[in-house]
């Protein structure tokens, strides 16, 4: 029997229906959530996603504060570009693009950003708080996943997660997400990584498996336990003559033949993808809501 497709197009646009109605009552009390946005360069591939942020914030109502830097820009200009932000009341949710030029701590600019306007859930303060179970702005795409399990209605309490992949944009935090004592978590979650042996050992004791190795075919069939929910985190560009690009994309699950041994995966695209940007235009309207309250407990 053919796995289920978890389409995270169709539950993004559910989650963006929902963020449309927040913005509307923000907007009736004189606020309007705004993303302020920097990238640093040229890299086509961060062009393309920054441009895709600003037009789904467009589309739902967010105010978007678009600066693009060039590739030799000081470390110090940019942090004062990011101070301003921090300054600037009309800006919730702050967004540095990266990756950054060699010439920039990358470490340094994300700490820079006000933990209260850290919607992409980098500052150690917000990372900090995650690890120890408390609300804070959780990172993108590690909420993303969380959202298309729970929506999907895919029990992950007292389950086996297997996560492959330990980068702290997605597998650290994905893990010590779903171990956390909540619901829409409660996994016992093993981490899997290149130091792990026999990889494989694990990945067949998975009831949900998540793969986020950042490259093509680590998952195939013979790794997966009959009957596995498989989360492909990877987005990874494969040469096809037959395509105009001249590439395809694919993520980091033979899908073909995975797809016929789990109960439900989620395609690249349109897994994991649209729901990154969704969760950013979460934690923005998130961030004007606390904004909201804590101004009107003053």
């Amino acid at each position: 029997m053919a796995a289920k497709i978890i389409d995270g197009k169709q539950i993004a646009e559910t989650i963006r229906g929902e963020l449309k109605n927040r913005i509307s009552i923000l907007k009736e009390k004189g606020i309007t959530p705004g993303l302020g946005v920097i990238l640093v360069g040229n890299n086509p591939a961060s062009h393309s996603y920054v441009t895709a942020k600003e037009r789904a914030c467009d589309s739902i109502g967010i105010y978007s504060d678009d600066n693009r830097l060039p590739e030799d820009v000081t470390e110090t200009d940019l942090l004062t570009k990011i101070n301003e932000m921090n300054l600037d009341p009309k800006i919730h949710g702050i967004l540095v693009q990266l990756p950054l030029p060699k010439h920039i701590n990358e470490s340094t600019v994300l700490s820079a950003i006000d933990p209260k306007k850290d919607v992409d859930g980098f500052h150690p303060i917000n990372v900090g708080k995650m690890m120890i179970g408390e609300d804070t702005f959780f990172p993108c795409t590690p909420h993303g996943v969380l959202q298309m399990l729970l929506r999907s209605k895919i029990e992950t309490s007292g389950k086996h997660v297997v996560v492959i992949g330990r980068s702290n944009i997605v597998g650290k935090p994905v893990a010590n997400m779903l171990l956390q004592k909540r619901d829409g978590a409660n996994a016992t979650v093993t981490l899997c990584h290149t130091g792990t042996k026999s990889i494989k050992s694990h990945t067949l004791q998975a009831d949900i498996l998540i793969a986020a190795s950042g490259f093509p075919n680590t998952v195939t069939a013979d790794m997966v336990k009959p009957g596995a929910v498989v989360i492909d985190v990877g987005v990874n560009r494969i040469e096809d003559n037959t395509k105009k690009s001249g590439y395809r994309l694919v993520g980091d699950v033979d899908y073909e033949g995975v797809s016929a041994i789990a109960s439900a995966i989620t395609p690249v695209p349109g897994g994991v993808g649209p729901m990154t940007i969704t969760m950013l235009l979460y934690n923005t309207v998130l961030s004007a809501e606390i904004e909201l309250r804590e101004g009107s407990e003053l």
